[in-house]
């Protein structure tokens, strides 16, 4: 699919806009006068409105290409991130600029969901690189970096994916310690023998049940 809008512009955005049955007539309408309004106040450059299922489709289908284009290019670092939706430009701006001075070669891009302040930022490796070496390494570095940006910008280092394993070691070293001590606290009481998924999220000795 092609893009649906002439020439380049910063900050592409895909906005799907639903009513129920009652004031479905009036949605092209309504979304006409939200375009209008936004280019009469210099919000916006250029717009589309799809005028059927299968453009909409085709709008769709260029947003979920962004990861499958990326893995074209070589390996990345998937960062699920979130930073409050006002400071979403600004951070993806800085955050960009940073990793890719930092780290020579890389590529940063960020895509994600607006509306909820979710930015999928990932870092695409200089070519030639060996993938797992490279992850393990400078890539290590890169994400210990993002992570660290995220959290000064006041924002989370996971949005839609958990903590799981691998972002345990950096949800302890930059969460909350009160949160983090109460969290263990919970924990240990309900499964004082770590049993229940263990080394998930926290990492914790089994408690001495012995006396």
């Amino acid at each position: 699919a092609r893009s649906p809008l002439t020439g380049d512009h910063a900050w592409p955005v895909l906005i799907e806009v639903v009513a129920d049955s009652s004031d479905a007539d009036s949605l092209r309408e309504r979304a006409e006068a939200m375009v209008g309004g936004a280019f009469e106040a210099g919000l916006i450059e250029d717009a589309t409105l799809s005028v059927n299922e299968a453009q909409a489709e085709a709008f769709w289908t260029l947003r979920d290409s962004v990861a499958p284009a990326e893995r074209v290019k070589g390996p990345a670092l998937q960062h699920d991130i979130s930073v409050p939706v006002e400071r979403m430009p600004d951070f993806v701006d800085h955050a960009v600029a940073a990793v890719e001075a930092a780290h020579p070669g890389v590529q940063a891009i960020a895509f994600g969901h607006l509306g909820d302040g979710n930015v999928h930022f990932h870092v695409i490796a200089p070519p030639g690189v060996e993938p797992a070496a490279w992850e393990t390494g400078e890539g290590k570095q890169i994400s210990d970096r993002v992570y660290d940006m995220v959290v000064a910008w006041g924002g989370s280092i996971s949005a839609e994916h958990g903590i799981g394993q691998v972002k345990r070691d950096t949800f302890e070293r930059l969460g909350d310690p009160v949160a983090l001590a109460l969290l263990k606290r919970v924990k240990t009481a309900l499964d004082p023998r770590q049993i229940l998924n263990p080394g998930k999220l926290l990492t914790l000795a089994p408690a001495d049940t012995s006396a």
